[in-house]
């Protein structure tokens, strides 16, 4: 137990060393809170944020926008914010209120719009997973980030967990050997079945606004961390099977859904699930000597091969707990918008456009029964 305690004391370390430089860095910088609007309330993971950020000293929330009138009062209502706040146009809010930064709570499709309005303005953009519907969609976000000189980052809940960051500095380590093989398992019950939120459960069951239904809503993860191992490679084929398991409760989009990604010496497995018993986000990294396993947010499985025939056994140790601001989104934020920190990582906007890329490639090859080979380049 003690090797691989001080094996993961000393990856996690070294691997945050420059995250360490940067927070100090970035504390010398004025506190003041970061102006933010939101940008739709129809996203269930709004709830989430209104619970646990409404009053964060991070952030002051400077406008609301919601186009559904009689949605707004009832979150302005139950999270007794000031009705004020409230616009139902993304440029009315942007006119009147002039924040630093959106959050988007809408549905996917919409981002690219948001996007695309809020970068005439000069206004930074964090949006919930994923980052778009299609390719084209995300190439317009990217384009217009360029031009109107802002940043756009997307939020995964997985980014945040110390579990696939110890996961991640083991690989860049090289603590594993070089990666060979990943497996990352992303679902539940189904949306209906957990009972989200009626506004939710309608656009995530469009295939217009969601892009599909599992394949988007739980790939995106697999695709996300995939990509982040490999340092922003691009897969060279693109594979993917989906069902309707349940055609009575999800008619119009896919509840079951596998992607197989391969690069020049590693394969990825990506399994997205709307039929799940239990809630589970967690990667598998086999590596040429070893692999890792995460467990939930904070602790990971790790096995080495030891000399020669020597073969070591499996032990579970818990994560460094992540320092700030790559410990939460709005800490991120602020670290990007108000402190000039290069985004990286899960969040960054490059990294992004190669899963779209991926979810895009997939949703051709489960429609086609046929596997999907990437250009070399875009």
């Amino acid at each position: 137990m003690r090797v691989f305690s001080s094996l993961v004391s000393v990856v996690m370390l070294a691997g945050l060393t420059t995250v360490h430089c940067q927070v100090q860095s970035a504390s010398a910088e004025t506190h003041a809170p970061l102006r933010v609007g939101l940008v739709g309330l129809v996203h269930g993971h709004v709830q989430g944020f209104l619970q646990q950020s409404l009053h964060s000293p991070e952030i002051e929330i400077v406008g609301i926008v919601e186009p559904d009138g009689e949605l707004a009062s009832k979150y302005a209502k139950q999270y007794s914010f000031d009705p004020r706040l409230l616009s139902s146009k993304l440029e009315q809010m942007l006119d009147r209120a002039h924040p630093q930064a959106v959050l988007v709570y809408t549905n996917t499709y919409d981002h690219r719009r948001v996007v695309e309005i809020c970068a005439r303005h000069g206004v930074h953009v964090m949006m919930e997973k994923p980052l778009a519907v299609s390719f084209e969609d995300a190439l317009a976000i990217e384009k217009a980030a360029h031009v109107g000189k802002i940043q756009v980052l997307v939020n995964y809940e997985t980014t945040w967990y110390a579990s696939n960051r110890a996961a991640y500095d083991l690989v860049h380590e090289n603590a594993l050997g070089e990666v060979r093989k990943v497996v990352v398992h992303d679902g539940h019950r189904g949306p209906k079945e957990i009972d989200v939120a009626p506004e939710f459960l309608v656009w995530l069951t469009d295939p217009k606004l969601n892009g599909g239904g599992a394949l988007f809503d739980f790939g995106c993860y697999g695709a996300d961390l995939m990509t982040w191992l490999m340092d922003g490679a691009r897969p060279e084929t693109v594979t993917a099977v989906t069902q309707q398991i349940k055609p009575d409760v999800y008619p119009r989009v896919d509840d079951e859904a596998t992607i197989i990604l391969t690069y020049p010496t590693a394969q990825a497995i990506v399994q997205a699930s709307w039929n799940w018993p239990f809630d589970r986000k967690d990667i598998e990294v086999y590596g040429q000597k070893g692999y890792v396993i995460t467990v939930k947010r904070d602790d990971i499985r790790v096995r080495r091969s030891g000399e020669g025939a020597k073969e070591s056994r499996e032990e579970q140790v818990a994560a460094k707990p992540l320092p700030s601001p790559y410990d939460n989104s709005l800490s991120y934020l602020r670290a990007v918008v108000v402190n000039g920190m290069k985004p990286d990582g899960p969040s960054s906007l490059d990294i992004n456009l190669t899963v779209t890329e991926i979810l895009d490639a997939a949703r051709r090859s489960a429609v086609s029964g046929k596997t999907i080979r990437l250009p070399v380049s875009r």
